[in-house]
Formats: C-alpha cells, sequence, structure tokens
C-alpha cells in the first residue's frame, strides 16, 4: 500500500471500541482520516485492549506510516453505590446522605465507596451527581457521612458519577486500577499514557516514576483544581489534553471556551502538544450527521491552534465511527485552507527561545514563507527540533526523519508532522538524500520542487540543530547510491 499522508495539519484521534474494534474498520478508521488511536482502558479487559492494539501494529507495518497509541487511565472517578429499585428521585429540598454502608441505597441514602473524601468535606461544599444533573449541598460532614440538602432534584441510579468541584481531593491520580492497567499498557508497547483527574503537579510526577520513560505523560484536564494548576502541570507533563466532559461539569459551561483557549495558548508557548477532547460530534453517535454547532467547536479548536482534536463516543460506540472521522477531516481540511485560519495562527504564534536550535526552526519557516519550497524536512533524534518546527505552524508540509520509531509513533500527535523512520545518518550529504527521496515518495515535492533540510551536527545527539539548507529535488540526488 501507498504511504498515507494528509491534507491537513491538525491531527484526528478515535477512540477504538465495540463499534470500531475490527481489523476493516481500524484500516478503514486510518484511511479515512485518523493519525492516533485511543484505547480506553475503562472499558474492555486487558485481552481486548491487546487485540486492538496488535491491530493497530500490523496495520502501521502495512501502510508504512508510523501511528500513535494513547492508553487512557481510568483514574479515581467517583462513583456511587446501588440502590434496591435500582433508582430513586431525589426532591429538592429533601435531605440525602452518603455513608460507607454496603447496603443498597433508599431515597434517603446511598454508599459512597471512598472514605478518603469524607473528612475534606465541609458545610456548604456543593456535590454534583449524574453529570452535574442533581446538586447537592452538604450540610454536615463525619468521618463515615456526608448529610446534603437537594438544591437541584432528579434521578439517582446505580453507580451514578459523583463530581466534588470545590474540594482538592486526597486522592491519587493512579487508583490500584491504573496502577496495573499502567504497568500493562507499557508492557504492550502504547506510546502515550493519558493519565485522568489530575489535580496536581505530583500526580504527573508519581505517573512519571512509574512509567520509567516507557512512555509519554498526556495529562487531562478535567478538574478546577487542574486549571488553577495548569502552569506547574505543563512542566511536568509531555502533552495536555483539554477534556471537557468533567471539566464542564464542575464548572460552569459558559467558562470552558476562555479555558480552552487559554490552554492552548499555554502548550503551544511550551511546545508540548494538546488534544481537545469530549463531544466534539456527539450527535454522531446516533445520528450520520452533526451539529451546525458541532462543527464550529471543531473549527474553533482548530483556528485556536490545537494540534489534535478527539472523537470519543463517537467513533467507539456510535453508529457511524468512520462517518464521523471522515467528518472531522473534512472540517480541518477546509478550516485551514480558509485565509483567515493562516492569519489566527501567524498573530498567535509564541516567541520562540534565542537558542540556535530555536534560531533554526524560526529561519526554516521564515524561509518557507518567503521562497518557494514545498516542504520544511527536519532530522530529529529525540523528537525536539520537529516539535520546535511544529510549534512555528508552518505554511508548508513538515517532513520529520527519525531513526527512532518510538519518537516518531509519540510525534504522531503533533501539528503538521508527516513522520518518517529513517536508518541513522553520520553525515549532512546523507541527510539531504534522505530528505530528497521522503519528499518525493511520499508526493510532498516532484523533481526540480525544493525543501528546507535542518539538521544538527553531530548527528543523533538530541538538541543540536544547527544546520538549515535549501535544496532541490533532483534525480541525481534521489538515485544517489554510494555516498561520496
Amino acid at each position: 500500500m501507498r504511504k498515507v499522508s494528509r491534507d491537513r495539519s491538525v491531527k484526528i484521534v478515535a477512540t477504538l471500541g465495540p463499534s470500531s474494534e475490527s481489523p476493516k474498520n481500524i484500516k478503514e478508521l486510518f484511511l479515512s482520516g485518523a493519525d492516533v488511536f485511543r484505547l480506553n482502558l475503562s472499558h474492555g479487559s486487558h485481552s481486548d485492549i491487546r487485540q486492538r492494539f496488535t491491530i493497530i501494529r500490523e496495520l502501521e507495518q502495512e501502510v508504512g506510516r508510523p501511528i500513535g497509541v494513547i492508553a487512557d487511565l481510568q483514574g479515581p472517578k467517583l462513583r456511587c453505590g446501588d440502590f434496591e429499585g435500582g433508582s430513586v428521585e431525589l426532591a429538592t429540598g429533601e435531605t440525602f446522605s452518603f455513608d460507607l454502608n454496603k447496603k443498597l441505597g433508599t431515597r434517603n441514602r446511598v454508599m459512597l465507596p471512598h472514605n478518603e473524601i469524607f473528612d475534606v468535606l465541609t458545610k456548604g461544599s456543593i456535590i454534583l451527581v449524574n453529570d452535574g444533573k442533581i446538586k447537592l449541598e452538604v450540610t454536615r460532614s463525619s468521618k463515615d457521612e456526608i448529610e446534603t440538602r437537594v438544591l437541584v432534584g432528579g434521578e439517582i441510579s446505580n453507580k451514578k458519577g459523583v463530581n466534588i468541584p470545590d474540594v482538592i481531593l486526597p486522592l491519587s491520580a493512579l487508583s490500584g486500577k491504573d496502577r496495573g492497567d499502567l504497568e500493562f499498557a507499557c508492557n504492550l508497547g502504547v506510546d502515550w499514557i493519558g493519565l485522568s483527574f489530575v489535580q496536581r503537579p505530583e500526580d504527573i510526577v508519581e505517573a512519571k516514576k512509574l512509567v520509567g520513560g516507557r512512555a509519554a505523560i498526556l495529562a487531562k484536564i478535567e478538574k478546577p483544581s487542574a486549571v488553577e494548576r495548569f502552569d506547574n502541570i505543563l512542566l511536568e507533563s509531555d502533552a495536555i489534553m483539554i477534556a471537557r466532559g468533567d471539566l464542564g461539569v464542575e464548572l460552569p459551561v459558559y467558562s470552558l471556551p476562555p479555558i480552552q483557549k487559554k490552554l492552548i495558548k499555554l502548550c503551544r508557548k511550551a511546545g508540548k502538544p494538546v488534544v481537545v477532547a469530549t463531544q466534539m460530534l456527539e450527535s454522531m453517535i446516533a445520528s450520520p450527521s452533526p451539529t451546525r454547532a458541532e462543527v464550529s467547536d471543531v473549527a474553533q479548536a482548530i483556528y485556536e491552534g490545537a494540534d489534535a482534536v478527539m472523537l470519543s463516543a463517537e467513533s467507539a460506540v456510535g453508529k457511524y465511527p468512520i462517518d464521523a472521522v471522515k467528518m472531522m477531516n473534512s472540517v480541518a481540511v477546509e478550516i485551514e485552507n480558509d485565509e483567515n485560519f493562516r492569519q489566527i495562527i501567524e498573530t498567535s504564534r509564541p516567541f520562540m527561545g534565542t537558542d540556535t536550535s530555536n534560531a533554526i526552526t524560526v529561519a526554516a519557516r521564515e524561509v518557507s514563507e518567503r521562497t518557494d519550497v514545498r516542504a520544511i524536512c527536519c532530522f530529529t533524534h529525540g523528537g525536539t527540533t520537529a516539535i520546535l518546527t511544529s510549534r512555528e505552524r508552518p505554511k508548508v508540509p513538515i517532513i520529520a526523519l527519525t531513526p527512532e520509531l518510538r519518537i516518531a509513533r509519540r510525534l504522531a500527535l503533533n501539528w503538521g508532522l508527516h513522520c518518517v523512520v529513517t536508518e541513522k545518518v553520520t553525515r549532512f550529504k546523507e541527510a539531504v538524500i534522505k530528505a530528497i527521496r521522503a519528499a518525493k515518495s511520499d508526493n510532498f515535492a516532484s523533481i526540480d520542487d525544493k525543501i528546507i533540510i535542518t539538521a544538527g551536527v553531530p548527528f543523533n545527539i538530541p538538541g543540536t540543530t544547527n544546520i538549515l539548507r535549501v535544496a532541490p529535488v533532483n534525480e541525481k540526488l534521489i538515485h544517489a547510491g554510494e555516498i561520496d
């Protein structure tokens, strides 16, 4: 199969599940536009996850393009216990209690099997149930019981999610289940570990110690406390996901757009990929077409410069997983062809550092704007050069060449990077030849076109980018044999 390149720079993440886990569907998702696949460890056994991962790696070999894989940990999601009749109806003004009693719940009480939080709740704390549809106010809390008054009533049923927005909970971002899932995923060989319900930078540090460099850490921002401490969380993380589901439950929904814009801006400045997720094309779970508001939501994330946009239930359990990816791809292509997109991206470009590597990547982008070149080809060992080039958001495609397959897979999440695994090079002429061949074979440039090549000498040492060259694509170099 011919290698697949994209007609847009923003990446698409597709979550796999019952609707999309067959080899045929996973291949179709990739061909339709999915660049990275998400394996949700909240659902499915280790056997299911391993099978999906194996299919992805077999597809990767078939298409000849590195594919990124995210293993998303469940995290310490709070849930209530079960009820005698499966559910009860809470009326506004009533009293209702949470406790540690394992008996089935009644219309007056239910178990909340998280004893760690009983001591930190105080009078006036707010508890939200069932994605915020039910709102309770704490009137009294002890070590084994939380009494509340119902502010907004509704039906509460078995194992409904519980959110406590205004308290930093004394919970690690890694539950016992997460620790087992993390080790399984790292041994499997995933590229990213998605860390759910991050509250503080220490959560990232803890996860990094357990991962031990076997994967990169993607911190999911879905708690108000994570927004408040975002600068330090970003410093410790390798990437960020703005997970707007629980974030939209625990914060006023109208606060999400400015938060999203701010976090994307900070991630771009730091040169770390940022994924916008949750309910992007939600109606396509059941409908072959999205709403206009959903299309605008995807478009807004792209205009803001997000590295990736993500499908969750749409591709995992929805009726139209392939159509959802195709729609997201079409929206991305349309937005990136809009002249306003380039204007917004260029005016929001962050200031780069003053070291040589930063200067070279800035120069490459500026040369690409002032001359007729078709692509920027950057040689990268640890990924830094490619990430810096991606941060510049150039008009032309970026070909990231690396001898490290694991780095190529990881970089699949970054804006604009078309990743190519190549042999190690020791001389710049080798780099030029390999860059020209990659640009030609993947249809980024034709004979007599020009490309930009950036690299670091000595080669294969991270952070040494110090050379920029504009080179013609010619037959002699494409078919060069022995390096002189």
